[in-house]
């Protein structure tokens, strides 16, 4: 079953899987975390590196959209460290995925 909310004007998908044996009293919710360019460059000032823990509460020191918090949440806390965001979202766009050459200005 998947049910569409609206926030804030946005459609938001949250899936939600339900047992066969019985369908009305055990739902789990899946989210699924999603990253934007926006999103993510909430975080590339946090203090690096930093623990789960550590950066939601920058995010929320910082004012960031509840969307990075929620994110953030998501993360599977197993005591890690993370240096860089690219830990956290590995597609996230590093200067040398910028096509023009900085010396030419």
């Amino acid at each position: 079953m998947k049910i569409i909310l609206k926030l804030f004007g946005r459609e938001i998908n949250k899936h939600y899987l339900c047992t066969p044996k019985d369908k009305t009293t055990k739902i789990k919710q899946q989210n699924i975390m999603y990253w934007t360019l926006e999103l993510a460059s909430k975080l590339e000032d946090a203090p690096w590196p930093a623990t789960k823990e550590e950066l939601i509460d920058y995010a929320t020191r910082s004012g960031a959209p509840l969307e990075v918090i929620e994110n953030l949440e998501e993360i599977e806390d197993e005591g890690d460290v993370y240096e860089t965001i690219e830990e956290i979202w590995p597609d996230y766009p590093s200067k040398e995925d910028f096509l023009w050459d900085e010396d030419e200005y």
